[in-house]
């Protein structure tokens, strides 16, 4: 299974996945046609599936384009069948849906909106999670609430520690900014900042992450660590209300 992140908007990503053994190809979250239009003749190949995590327009805008030229089939969340362009199958929460010879476990992640999914590809250990959880951060809180969002992300750190996580954005390097001011003294952290800096100067994207790595580096899986507690002078209070802190904080950041 060959992932290609392909840039498109100012700092979005769109990932073309190719499966070699079905010669099933796939695109996740198309905010525009074009730049996958040109990835696809490049490499003389054909769209079967158009996989949408959520129903916002940098998601799933070029979706009509690309299902009109390649007749492709729109995937999206059941309960938002009425807001993704082009939709042709639904998908429900922890249903299997199967990728060429891949299955795919369905996951309801709300929180940024009430429809986003993760698709999680079990052979793979690939996640694709959309704008909920990015490298070293997660998602704006919408259509949801911190419980919501916070219960979504608790979904995502069960999943197996090697999962390679692409997100929805290149946030990386504002996200690692973030995270260095709360946790100064995480060495890892600090060694993650410096190899992203280096990626960043050179264009690279710094997606994807591994989920190991987001647990011990991203304050928003972190906000059950009492050293993180202690650090905004919440010491006994209760998880959601840790992440409620650090959520607020980083919409101001």
């Amino acid at each position: 299974m060959q992932i290609t992140p392909i840039p498109c908007l100012s700092d979005n990503y769109t990932y073309i996945i190719s499966d070699s053994r079905s010669k099933t190809i796939g695109v996740v979250d198309p905010s525009e046609a074009q730049p996958v239009i040109s990835f696809l003749e490049k490499e003389n190949i054909k769209l079967n599936y158009i996989l949408n995590t959520h129903h916002h327009f940098d998601h799933v805008g070029g979706n009509a384009e690309l299902k009109k030229k390649y007749n492709a089939k729109v995937i999206g969340f059941i309960g938002d069948k009425h807001r993704i362009p082009e939709i042709d199958i639904t998908i429900k929460d922890n249903e299997l849906w199967v990728f060429g010879k891949s299955p795919v476990k369905i996951i309801h992640i709300p929180g940024h909106t009430s429809g986003h999914i993760c698709f999680f590809f079990e052979k793979e250990k690939i996640a694709f999670t959309g704008d909920t959880l990015f490298s070293l951060g997660c998602g704006r809180i919408f259509e949801g609430d911190h419980k919501q969002m916070l219960n979504s992300l608790n979904k995502i750190k069960k999943l197996p520690k090697e999962t390679r996580i692409y997100c929805g954005h290149e946030y990386t390097y504002k996200n690692a900014e973030f995270c260095m001011k709360y946790e100064s003294n995480n060495i890892d952290l600090k060694k993650k900042f410096e190899q992203i800096k280096k990626l960043r100067s050179q264009n690279l994207p710094t997606i994807p992450s591994i989920l190991e790595d987001e647990l011990k580096l991203n304050i928003f899986l972190r906000c059950d660590q009492k050293e993180l507690k202690n650090k905004l002078n919440m010491k006994n209070q209760e998880d959601l209300e840790v992440f409620r802190k650090v959520r607020d904080l980083k919409d101001s950041f």
